[in-house]
C-alpha cells in the first residue's frame, strides 16, 4: 500500500513537472517546490524538536522513585502502565504526525516567505512609525507568521511536558495543592517564562499592527489606539519581560510564589492597561468628540486608501450637465452616434443560434466587448467577439475515445461590430462561418481552438497524424457552412507528449484512466492537453497572482489569443481601508453567474501588474510587466526571475487589445463611491457618498449595475474606448456622477475621470431613466410583444453628449421557440433620454433625431378634446383602424413561421406603428383611449412584457 500510494504521489509531482516544462515554466515549479519542502523541513523539525524535546526532558527528569515520593499511586498510574510497553512506538507516531502537520502548515507559507526574502522597498514611509510601506508588506506578516508558529509549540511543548511530568510521578493534583518535584518545577517553570518572553514581543511588535485596527471610524490606528493602545502595548511589553524573569527566577527560588505572583501580574496588567484603559479613551474622550478626534487619522486614512487602491490621480470634474435638448448643439461627437447597442449578454443567444453551426459547439452566456478597425476608418470600432467552443460530442457518441481523442477543440471566431444590425435585425458579423470569413475573420491565421474557457472536457489526447478517421483522428468542420466533416491532427508546440509507456503510466494514475495504457489510438506523435481553460493556465504559471474573472478573446498577430489581467493584491498596506474583493466585485453578472466570483478575501491594495496571454491553439503562456513599478510585482519577478517578460516584449497588435480590466475598475469604483471625497470632515459626515445604482435593465432590485465598455468623449477629451459607471447618491434616484477610464493603450491609459453633477441636479439616475422609458413608450413597446414575442431590455448605457448625459438603451425582441430551435433576441429599437426628454426609434439616429428635433416625448401631447367633446370615428378613422389590423395580423403571421420572417414582422410593425401614429393626430382621444375595433377583429394572444403589463388589441395609443 505504501508502495502504492508513493507511486501515486509522484505522479502527481511529476505529471506537474511534465506540465511546467511544456509551458516552459520549471523555474516556477522547481521555486515553489523547493520552497515548500525547505519550509516543511524546517517547520517539521522545529515543532517536533520543541515539543519532542520537552518531553523526552521530561521523561529523564522522572523522579528516581516514581509516584512514591508523593505518598502512592494515583490514577495516572493506570495510563503509565498501559502505555510504558508501548511508548517509543507512541512518541514516534505522535510526533511524525505533529511533524507532518506542523511542516504543511509552515510551507503553506511559502508565498510569505518568499515576500520576506525578496521585499522591495516602496520608498514611502507610513505616517505613524516613520518606516517603509515594505515593513508592513512583507516584514511585520513574516514575523507574525514565526511568533504563531513559536506560540503554538511552546503551549503544545508545556501540554506534553506537563502530561509526561503527571504520567512519571514529576506532580500530583492532590490536596491541599499540586505537589511537584524540583524537577518538574524547573522545567515547567522555564518552559512558562519562554511563553511569556514571547508574549513580551508579541505586545512589542502588535505596536506596529495598529496601523491595521478597525477601533476607529475608519481603519488604521485611530485617535484611541494612538493615545491609549500603543503606550499600553509598551507597557505591557515591559511587565511581560519582568513577568518571564520572575518566572526564570522560579528556577532558583523553591515554592510556587514568584510563578503565581508574575502570573498573576500578567493577567491584571492585560486586562487594566490593555483593556479597560483604551476603552475608557474611547468612549469619555473620543465618542463625545469623535469628529474632531479622528480628523487627523480620517486624513491619513484617505491618503493611504486612494494610493493602495490606484485612485490618487482620479480627476473629479464638476460638471453642470444640461438638461434641456432645445438648448445645445449635438454635432459632432462621432462616439455616440457610433456608440454600441449589441448588448454582450443578450446577444449570446443570437450567437449561439446563428453562429454555432454544430450542435456541440458553443459560446459563453455573457461575450466581451473589444475594438477593431476597419481599412481606412480613423477609429476602431467596438465588436461584441466570442470564440466557438466545444463543448463535447454528442450524447449518443459520448464515448472515451470520441470524448478525449475526436472531439478535441473548437473551431473560430465570431464578432459583429456594436454599433450596427442588418436588415433583420441581427449582428451583422464580420467574422463568421466555418471556415471562417468576413473582413475580420480573414485575418485569422489559425482558427482552431484548443484552449478556452468553455471546454467541457479536462484532457483531449491530440496529434496522432497515423490514426485513422474516426481511430483517433480529431474531428474538424472547416468546410463552407460546416457541411461536410473533415479531420485534422494537431501540431502545435504545447500540451505533453504521452508516446512512452512510462508517460502514459503516470497520466493514467493521474486521470484513474486505464484506456490510457490500452488505447492503439495514442502513439508516438500524441500529446495531452489539459489546464484548457486560460485562467487556470495563467494561475498556475502565476500562482502569486490574482486573475480578473473575465478574459477575453482577441485576434493577435493572426492567431486567436487569450488576454488575462492579472493583480497583485495585499491586506497589508498601512492605513489603507480594507473590503471583501467579492462584495466589490459583486455585479448582476456575477450574481447571475454567468461571470465567475472572485474570492471572499479582504485587500487593501492591488494593482493590475501583469497582461497575460494564452495562444488558444497551442496554449502558450506569456506574462508580460504591465506595472513594472509596483513593488509587489518587483519582489515576485526577484522570487521568479525570468517568468515575467517586459512590457516592451508586447506586440503593438496586442497592445492594440489591451483593455482596462473590469474587477479593477470594479473595486476603484466601490471605493471612489466615498474616497472621492478627501476632506476629513466631509467624509466623516458622508453626506456626498455615493452608491453604485441597482442594475435597472434587468429587473434587479438588489444587485449592482455591471460597468460598461464602450467609447465615449469625456468634456475636452478625444473619444476613447473607455469602461463606464455611474453614481447615484445615498438617498435619491438623481444622477450623482458618471466616471469612465480611458481603456486603451497610451498616455491617457488607466486616467480615471468623475463627472460630478451639482447636488440639486435634475439630470435623472438609471433607474428613473428606466422607468421613463416604460412608462413613455409601454404601449409601444406592448406592441413589440405581439403573439409569442416578449420584449428585452439590452444594457442602459450612460454617456457625455452635449454638454449633458444621454442615456442609450436597444430592446430586443424575442419570440418563444420554434421547433428545434431556442428562442434569440432581435435589436428592434433604440431608446433615447436627455434629462426627462425620452425618444425612440428603429436606429439610434432617429432616436436621437427625435430628442434633438423637440419631437420627443418629454410630455405626452394627444391633442385632448375639449370639456364636452367625445371622439367620433369618422371614415378616415376607420380606414385606420383597419390599416392598424392588417398591420397587426401580418406581424402575428410573420412571427408564427419557423423561422419567423423577421423582415415582413418589421414591416408590418412599421405599418402598424404608422397607423396608431395617424390614428393618435386624427382621433385626438388620450394616451389610453382605445377606438372600437371592427367586429372581425380577432382577439389578441396576451404576451407578457417585461413591465408586466400585456399586449392588448391594436390601441390608438400614439408614438411619442
Amino acid at each position: 500500500m505504501a508502495i502504492v500510494a508513493f507511486f501515486f504521489l509522484f505522479s502527481g509531482i511529476y505529471t506537474d513537472y511534465l506540465w511546467f516544462d511544456s509551458v516552459r515554466a520549471t523555474s516556477v515549479f522547481s521555486g515553489v517546490l523547493l520552497t515548500e519542502i525547505g519550509l516543511f523541513v524546517v517547520g517539521a523539525l522545529l515543532m517536533a524538536g520543541i515539543v519532542g524535546g520537552n518531553m523526552l526532558l521530561a521523561f529523564r527528569m522522572r523522579p528516581m522513585f516514581g509516584p512514591a515520593m508523593f505518598g502512592g499511586g494515583s490514577g495516572a498510574d493506570r495510563y503509565r502502565l498501559a502505555l510504558d510497553p508501548h511508548r517509543k512506538l507512541i512518541f514516534i507516531i505522535g510526533m511524525a504526525v505533529l511533524a507532518l502537520f506542523a511542516g504543511s502548515s509552515f510551507a503553506g507559507q511559502w508565498k510569505t516567505w518568499l515576500a520576506f526574502i525578496n521585499g522591495t522597498p516602496f520608498n514611502k514611509t507610513d505616517e505613524l512609525f516613520k518606516w517603509d510601506i515594505s515593513f508592513f508588506m512583507f516584514d511585520y506578516p513574516f514575523i507574525r507568521m514565526v511568533l504563531n508558529f513559536l506560540f503554538t509549540a511552546v503551549i503544545l511543548a508545556i501540554i506534553m511536558a506537563a502530561i509526561t511530568h503527571y504520567l512519571y510521578g514529576g506532580f500530583r493534583l492532590q490536596s491541599p495543592g499540586v505537589h511537584a518535584s524540583r524537577a518538574a518545577r524547573v522545567h515547567l517553570s522555564l518552559l512558562l517564562g519562554v511563553f511569556v518572553l514571547l508574549k513580551a514581543v508579541a505586545y512589542w511588535i502588535d505596536r506596529y499592527g495598529l496601523v491595521f485596527s478597525d477601533r476607529g471610524f475608519v481603519h488604521g490606528a485611530s485617535y484611541t489606539d494612538v493615545s491609549a493602545v500603543l503606550p499600553a502595548k509598551t507597557i505591557l511589553a515591559i511587565i511581560a519581560l519582568i513577568c518571564a524573569a520572575l518566572f526564570f527566577a522560579g528556577v532558583i527560588r523553591p515554592g510556587g510564589m514568584l510563578p503565581g505572583v508574575s502570573f498573576g501580574l500578567l493577567v491584571l496588567s492585560a486586562i487594566l492597561i490593555g483593556g479597560v484603559y483604551p476603552a475608557l479613551v474611547e468612549q469619555f474622550q473620543v465618542k463625545p468628540n469623535q469628529q474632531q478626534r479622528e480628523a487627523a487619522y480620517i486624513g491619513r486614512n484617505i491618503a493611504a486608501t486612494r494610493d493602495a487602491y490606484g485612485v490618487a490621480d482620479s480627476e473629479v470634474i464638476d460638471y453642470t450637465a444640461q438638461s434641456d435638448p432645445s438648448k445645445v448643439t449635438a454635432d459632432g461627437d462621432v462616439s455616440v452616434s457610433g456608440v454600441r447597442l449589441l448588448d454582450p449578454n443578450l446577444v449570446a443567444k443570437t450567437y449561439q443560434q446563428k453562429q454555432r453551426i454544430r450542435g456541440f459547439y458553443d459560446f459563453p452566456t455573457q461575450l466581451d466587448v473589444d475594438r477593431y478597425k476597419d481599412n481606412g476608418a480613423p477609429l476602431p470600432r467596438d465588436h461584441v467577439v466570442a470564440v466557438r467552443e466545444l463543448t463535447g460530442p454528442p450524447s449518443q457518441q459520448n464515448n472515451w475515445i470520441n470524448k478525449h481523442l475526436v472531439y478535441t477543440h473548437g473551431y473560430g471566431f465570431v464578432a459583429a461590430p456594436g454599433n450596427e444590425v442588418d436588415s433583420e435585425g441581427l449582428p451583422n458579423f464580420d467574422a463568421k462561418d466555418m471556415p471562417v470569413t468576413g473582413a475580420l475573420g480573414q485575418k485569422i491565421k489559425e482558427p482552431r481552438v484548443y484552449f478556452g474557457e468553455q471546454m467541457a472536457t479536462e484532457y483531449v489526447i491530440a496529434g496522432a497524424p497515423n490514426a485513422k478517421p474516426g481511430q483517433g483522428q480529431e474531428l474538424d468542420f472547416p468546410e463552407s457552412g460546416g457541411t461536410g466533416q473533415a479531420n485534422t491532427t494537431y501540431a502545435g508546440q504545447g500540451g505533453v507528449r504521452v508516446g512512452s509507456f512510462f508517460n502514459r503510466l503516470v497520466y493514467a494514475a493521474k486521470y484513474g484512466e486505464i484506456n490510457m495504457l490500452l488505447s492503439g489510438d495514442i502513439n508516438d506523435s500524441s500529446k495531452i492537453l489539459y489546464e484548457r481553460d486560460p485562467r487556470d493556465r495563467v494561475a498556475k504559471v502565476a500562482p502569486f497572482l490574482q486573475l480578473d474573472a473575465n478574459p477575453y478573446p482577441a485576434i493577435v498577430d493572426g492567431r486567436i489569443t487569450w488576454i488575462v489581467d492579472g493583480y497583485t493584491m495585499s491586506n497589508d498596506y498601512p492605513y489603507s481601508q480594507s473590503k471583501s474583493l467579492l462584495s466589490m466585485t459583486e455585479d448582476t453578472a456575477t450574481v447571475r453567474g454567468v461571470a465567475p466570483q472572485q474570492p471572499r478575501d479582504q485587500i487593501n491594495y492591488i494593482r493590475n501588474a501583469v497582461k497575460a496571454t494564452v495562444d488558444a491553439y497551442d496554449g502558450t503562456v506569456t506574462l508580460y510587466a504591465w506595472d513594472p513599478s509596483d513593488p509587489l510585482l518587483q519582489t515576485w519577478q526577484k522570487a521568479f526571475p525570468g517568468v515575467i517578460q517586459p512590457k516592451s516584449k508586447m506586440s503593438q497588435d496586442l497592445k492594440d487589445h489591451i483593455r482596462y480590466p473590469e474587477d479593477l475598475f470594479k473595486v476603484q469604483r466601490d471605493i471612489l463611491s466615498q474616497y472621492h471625497i478627501e476632506n476629513p470632515n466631509a467624509f466623516y459626515s458622508g453626506q456626498d457618498f455615493w452608491n453604485v445604482p441597482f442594475d435597472p435593465s434587468q429587473g434587479d432590485k438588489d444587485v449592482k449595475q455591471p460597468p460598461y465598455y464602450l467609447t465615449t468623449t469625456m468634456p475636452k477629451q478625444q473619444p476613447s474606448f473607455s469602461l463606464t459607471t455611474t453614481f447615484v447618491p445615498r438617498q435619491g434616484p438623481n444622477l450623482a456622477a458618471f466616471m469612465a477610464v480611458d481603456a486603451t493603450d497610451g498616455p491617457g491609459y488607466g486616467k480615471l475621470r468623475i463627472l460630478r453633477m451639482p447636488s440639486n441636479t435634475s439630470i435623472p439616475g438609471p433607474g428613473q431613466a428606466q422607468n421613463n422609458f416604460q412608462n413613455k413608450f409601454s404601449g409601444e413597446l406592448n406592441l413589440l410583444g405581439l403573439g409569442n414575442a416578449t420584449v428585452r431590455y439590452g444594457n442602459l448605457l450612460t454617456l457625455p453628449f452635449a454638454d449633458g448625459l444621454v442615456y442609450i438603451e436597444p430592446v430586443y425582441v424575442q419570440t418563444a421557440a420554434a421547433a428545434g430551435q431556442e428562442p434569440f433576441p432581435i435589436l428592434r429599437r433604440v431608446l433615447v433620454a436627455y434629462g426627462s426628454t425620452v425618444g425612440s426609434g428603429d436606429t439610434l439616429k432617429d432616436a436621437l433625431s427625435k430628442v434633438f428635433s423637440g419631437k420627443a416625448a418629454e410630455q405626452p401631447t394627444t391633442g385632448q378634446p375639449q370639456t364636452g367633446e367625445q371622439p367620433a370615428a369618422t371614415g378616415a378613422t376607420a380606414k385606420l383602424i383597419s390599416d392598424a389590423q392588417k398591420a397587426y395580423d401580418d406581424a402575428n403571421k410573420a412571427l408564427s413561421t419557423s423561422p419567423p420572417d423577421w423582415v415582413k414582422y418589421g414591416e408590418a410593425q412599421k405599418r402598424l406603428q404608422d397607423a396608431l401614429n395617424a390614428l393618435g393626430r386624427t382621433s385626438a382621444v388620450q394616451p389610453s383611449a382605445t377606438p372600437t375595433a371592427p367586429a372581425t377583429t380577432p382577439p389578441a394572444t396576451p404576451s407578457p412584457t417585461p413591465s408586466g403589463t400585456v399586449s392588448p388589441t391594436p390601441s390608438a395609443t400614439p408614438s411619442s
